[in-house]
């Protein structure tokens, strides 16, 4: 799969592309290696200067021509989404829509990367420089093909740097589009380029001297080793790793909205984000809103409509997901919801080869509190829902976990939500919003030292400025007494 923004591939490995929804062949991705990396960075060093001496105006003006050509063409990718991802088309919609929100905050970048002015003494002014880091590279998993490459991408490209993006080799299509509409859009060759492929990519990206800065979207445990890697490599960094948010739900929740939020968080886009809700602990008995769960969950049905659930990724997630689920019933979990029943329900249908699980949720017992079930990420439509004796019990659960990524309060209280928002080991709280991604100018991001986050800065909004920039301090002082008149000596002769 060749791009206008991608440097040719040396390597005559070809994977195949297959369809979540039936399993079916669709494309075929060439799989780059080191060559190409180093080729990709040969073009976007010799790309740097004469893009980045374009002043910010210019190059946001060339971002808001790609934002009104993603708009133009926002059918076509929802479709390229829903075939290589499997979403729904209000997630594929969606997933468009946020990207593309990014796009307008990296439009307004001008107007905020001015830097300060200040006389700071007589005579003497510091102000501030932001620059460009030159060559960035920026690794992005398959749960959102267009929204988490808008995160880095837009954000890097105004501020003046030249971009390499690895896409997930599991969803190459909706960025093989999307760099074309960049280059259409005025982003000249070398300045944005795809390098498709795996592991070898990923590490000559932390190796490579011609990279200045790196990110990362995906697993803890990968974002650890690419981070310390590519830290090692004396280069910035910043990567993203899994979640394990949890919900807790006070006994004067709204169990109507709380229910649907809860749903909407562990089941939607099949439970493959790191906002999932994973975990539900419910402080007290409160059957009312666990049986309204359960009967909110079982009505999705399976598909890519409206209202519908798609399947996961692929066949190893579906039997990692498969697997989570028997070992905590075999441990004493009790199903309430069993979403391995889907298995059955696509035989003899166009969906039969496809990786389909239904929402599931378990009733995990007091002895199960350190199961696997309630710890690891699980990546899938998989609730655990837990009681506890009172909110202390409930956070000292959330505060255990490593993760440090997000969690909610469901409460018609201010004074509660208030104890826990404060409280909460997590770095974006959720008040009754079970999904509670900071939109921008706000920064998406986990607690740093955590198991979600390994580096500085968020990755959206003025952290990603700040981690795609380089901020110099300039601090000037001239001879002349700046109170005294002007004569000809200051200024050279002429008047």
């Amino acid at each position: 799969m060749s791009t206008p923004a991608s440097p040719a591939v040396t390597s005559e490995k070809f994977l195949a592309v297959t369809s979540p929804v039936t399993g079916e062949k669709i494309a075929e991705v060439a799989l780059g290696g080191a060559a190409d990396v180093d080729t990709a960075v040969a073009a976007a060093e010799e790309a740097f200067p004469v893009w980045s001496a374009l002043t910010q105006k210019r190059r946001a003006a060339i971002m808001l021509k790609f934002h009104s050509l993603v708009s133009e063409h926002t059918e076509e990718l929802v479709k390229l989404i829903m075939l290589e991802n499997g979403k729904n088309q209000t997630e594929a919609a969606g997933d468009v829509a946020k990207g593309l929100e990014t796009v307008e905050w990296a439009c307004s970048i001008p107007h905020l990367a001015a830097g300060r002015t200040l006389a700071v003494s007589g005579g003497v002014t510091c102000h501030e420089l932001r620059d460009a880091v030159g060559v960035v590279a920026s690794v992005v998993p398959f749960n959102f093909p267009f929204m988490v490459p808008m995160w880095t991408t837009p954000i890097a490209l105004v501020t003046g740097n030249c971009v390499i993006l690895k896409p997930s080799e599991k969803v190459p299509m909706t960025m093989a589009r999307v760099a074309a509409l960049l280059t259409e859009a005025g982003v000249p060759s070398g300045a944005f380029q795809m390098v498709q492929g795996g592991k070898d990519v990923v590490d000559r990206l932390c190796d490579h001297p011609g990279v200045g800065a790196l990110t990362f979207v995906g697993s803890s445990r990968v974002a650890k080793a690419v981070y310390e890697r590519a830290r090692a490599a004396g280069k910035k960094a910043l990567a993203l790793g899994g979640a394990k948010n949890h919900l807790v739900a006070a006994p004067d929740c709204n169990v109507d909205m709380a229910a649907a939020d809860i749903v909407a968080s562990f089941a939607g886009c099949a439970g493959q984000r790191c906002m999932a809700a994973s975990v539900l602990l419910t402080i007290g008995e409160q059957p009312e809103l666990i049986e309204k769960v359960v009967q909110t969950a079982a009505k999705i049905q399976m598909g890519q409509g409206a209202g519908c659930m798609g399947p996961v990724i692929d066949e190893e997630a579906k039997r990692r997901i498969t697997g989570h689920i028997e070992a905590a019933e075999r441990d004493g979990a009790t199903v309430l919801l069993d979403g391995r029943s889907w298995e059955s329900a696509q035989v003899g249908t166009a969906q039969a080869g496809g990786h389909w699980i239904g929402p599931t949720v378990l009733r995990m017992p007091v002895h199960l509190r350190k199961h696997a079930a309630m710890t690891d990420e699980i990546f899938g439509p998989v609730l655990c829902v837990h009681t506890v004796a009172d909110a202390s019990e409930a956070l000292a659960i959330e505060r255990a976990d490593r993760h440090g990524n997000a969690a909610c309060i469901y409460t018609s209280s201010g004074a509660t939500a208030d104890w826990f928002s404060r409280r909460f080991n997590a770095a974006m709280v959720g008040v009754n919003i079970g999904v509670p991604v900071p939109r921008e100018p706000f920064s998406f991001g986990g607690l740093e030292g955590s198991l979600s986050k390994y580096g500085e800065h968020d990755i959206t909004g003025e952290g990603g400025l700040a981690f795609f920039s380089s901020l110099r301090k300039v601090t000037t002082k001239w001879a002349r007494d700046p109170a005294a008149p002007p004569d000809a000596a200051n200024f050279g002769g002429v008047m």
